[in-house]
């Protein structure tokens, strides 16, 4: 059998900007930016059908088998779960080392009601990486030697200004889906109208088609809000900076979460934060630091912190700048070289499973 490249990595996750055009995973930019260390990097799936998906992905790890030296699998709860379970498993009878990585803020719950699929997932794996503090704390009890690797932004690629006297232009960055709850950012908006007749309000994101687009579009009519909110729908990641660069305010109204990279390219920004405290985002900002926090679903408490924002003299200048100090260390040049070591280290020494039953 040919022996796969030194330094080669075959990365198992959803490719969604192969389709799209649009935003790109944390492992997506894995895959562009790691050749600049010397890695050969594979990757799927970019299918949307989530069947198609996962027979792709099955299908690459046996028709690469050749082709790489270690497997990155990334972890989501739900029926991705079974993605990952299925891939793990085939990558074992292949004598493959691979590392997972834990995605979604859903993954917590998901342990609790799964805890031998996760336990045993989680330790047929010889690495097991978290993007927050959360995520690895939470299922600790599953695997103990579990390491926390941020996620990585391009420092450079935003365009960082202090945000000395924040003014009512106000941004919401996520897709347009429930579990995101953008109606709460129309509630906001509402309540907020009637103190800066000029507020103004961009929602960037795509439409995940569920239905939660057509009810922001009727709670905007409902309070006569289209003269100040536009949804802007789905850009291209190179577009996010621009419009950032438009607002003073970012608001995240969602309900589960992990650590949103829109929140660290906001920070990166400078933007001011208001956020909900739901999933790893407590683990990320600190209240009254670097972004302020608010109970889920609690428009008053989020339109009140932005008023904090707006009329307290130096005090959204003071998070900006705490904000961007944060976003420094999640800057690539920092994350890849985690990122090598790692994958360096198990294509390496690993020996097919690093955990232990427990």
């Amino acid at each position: 059998m040919t022996e796969p490249a030194s330094k080669s990595v075959l990365f198992l996750s959803y490719i969604a900007s192969q389709k799209t055009g649009l935003y790109r995973l944390v492992t997506e930019e894995l895959i562009d930016r790691l050749p600049a260390l010397g890695w050969r990097t594979m990757g799927a799936s970019g299918k949307q059908n989530r069947l198609l998906r996962m027979l792709d992905v099955l299908l690459t790890i046996w028709r690469l088998r050749r082709e790489y030296q270690v497997a990155h699998v990334d972890v989501f709860s739900g029926l991705a779960f079974i993605q990952a379970e299925l891939s793990v498993g085939l990558l074992r009878l292949l004598g493959k080392p691979v590392v997972l990585t834990l995605r979604g803020g859903n993954l917590p719950a998901f342990s609790q009601g799964h805890p031998r699929r996760v336990r045993r997932l989680l330790n047929a794996a010889d690495q097991v990486a978290a993007p927050s503090d959360y995520l690895r704390d939470a299922l600790r009890p599953f695997r103990s030697d579990m390491v926390m690797i941020p996620n990585g932004v391009a420092l450079q690629s935003y365009h960082f200004h202090l945000r000395e006297k924040p003014a009512p232009k106000i941004l919401w960055l996520r897709a347009m889906h429930a579990i995101y709850n953008p109606t709460l950012a129309v509630e906001v908006i509402a309540r907020l109208r009637r103190r800066y007749p000029d507020i103004h309000l961009w929602m960037v994101g795509p439409d995940k088609g569920e239905g939660t687009l057509e009810n922001v579009k009727t709670a905007i009519a409902a309070a006569k809000l289209e003269q100040h909110i536009e949804i802007i729908g789905g850009v291209p990641k190179a577009q996010v900076p621009a419009w950032m660069d438009k607002a003073d305010i970012l608001i995240n109204t969602t309900n589960i979460d992990n650590t949103p990279v829109s929140l660290i390219e906001a920070m990166a920004s400078g933007l001011c934060l208001v956020t909900t405290n739901v999933g790893g985002i407590p683990a990320l900002l600190h209240d009254g630091v670097d972004g302020l926090l608010v109970p889920p679903a609690d428009a008053e408490a989020m339109a009140n912190a932005a008023v904090r924002l707006i009329e307290e003299p130096g005090f959204g200048a003071a998070l900006s700048r705490q904000a961007y100090v944060y976003a420094q260390r999640c800057d690539w040049s920092v994350v890849l070289r985690q990122w090598d070591d790692l994958l360096l280290r198990v294509a390496r020494g690993a020996s097919g499973g690093g955990g232990s039953e427990r």
